[in-house]
């Protein structure tokens, strides 16, 4: 359980991280995903392992030898989460499942958060996992393009973005701003864009489209440096009939698990 005072400055970098808008922090709330940025874990150094995650003293506790791989998540807000005030996470393993991939075994956790303020639950999420075999890294080399329609966000995925985003989530990953490491020892052909930094990116789409409500996301395939980030919103239907905006993660669809 984690509980801290939800200060303004992380909220603020972010907003020109990205270029976007910052709303009133105390009376709107953070915007959808941007709670990612408080009550973060602060390993110690002794508790990192080779690439840069902890080993040890941590939720989830990572299988031995395993590679991390955030795979997507679902987010419940029921209230504005305000700066200004205290709140609390509290963290717990959902799920654990073995499965056998083209890669090799594979392991799916699914952590659950809850956040408090108030004497309420404001966040309910899902966090998804997998942990893979060290090896070589699948063949990332065909990519996949969205039509242009004009309505994209293109984002200029930089070394010095990356960077920026890993130390303001506190994030010690080597394979999102080490080049050598990912490159050498995880046999990525780049720096790989983080995968809540993706999932930023789709709701602050929705956000300036004006849509509310839970969010789901699915990231299908590692994004490197080199191919940026574009996101473009398209209209969806649920099984209702009803049209939602949808702004996927250009390219979509690199998946080899």
């Amino acid at each position: 359980m984690t509980t801290e005072l939800l200060l303004p400055w992380p909220a603020r970098a972010l907003g020109a991280l990205l270029d976007v808008p910052v709303p009133d922090l105390a009376e709107e709330g953070l915007p959808p995903l941007w709670h990612w940025l408080y009550l973060l874990d602060h390993p110690a150094q002794a508790d990192l392992g080779q690439d840069g995650h902890p080993v040890r003293n941590t939720v989830p506790l990572p299988p031995p030898g395993r590679r991390r791989m955030w795979a997507g998540g679902r987010v419940r807000q029921s209230g504005p989460l305000r700066c200004g005030e205290t709140a609390t996470r509290e963290t717990t393993v959902l799920s654990t499942e073995d499965k056998q991939g083209r890669s090799g075994p594979l392991t799916f956790v699914v952590v659950g958060h809850q956040i408090w303020q108030r004497g309420e639950v404001v966040v309910e999420e899902e966090h998804d996992i997998v942990y893979r075999e060290p090896g070589p890294a699948p063949d990332f080399a065909q990519t996949a393009e969205v039509p242009a329609t004009g309505d994209e966000w293109v984002v200029d995925v930089t070394p010095t973005l990356l960077f920026r985003f890993s130390a303001l989530t506190y994030n010690a990953h080597r394979i999102h701003y080490d080049r050598d490491y990912a490159r050498d020892v995880e046999g990525y052909p780049g720096l790989l864009t983080h995968g809540p930094l993706q999932a930023l990116a789709m709701a602050e789409a929705g956000r300036a489209q004006g849509l509310q409500g839970d969010f789901e996301y699915r990231l299908v395939a590692p994004l490197f440096d080199h191919q940026g980030m574009v996101v473009t919103p398209t209209a969806v239907r649920d099984r209702y009939g009803r049209v939602h905006g949808s702004p996927p993660v250009n390219p979509p669809v690199l998946s080899r698990r």
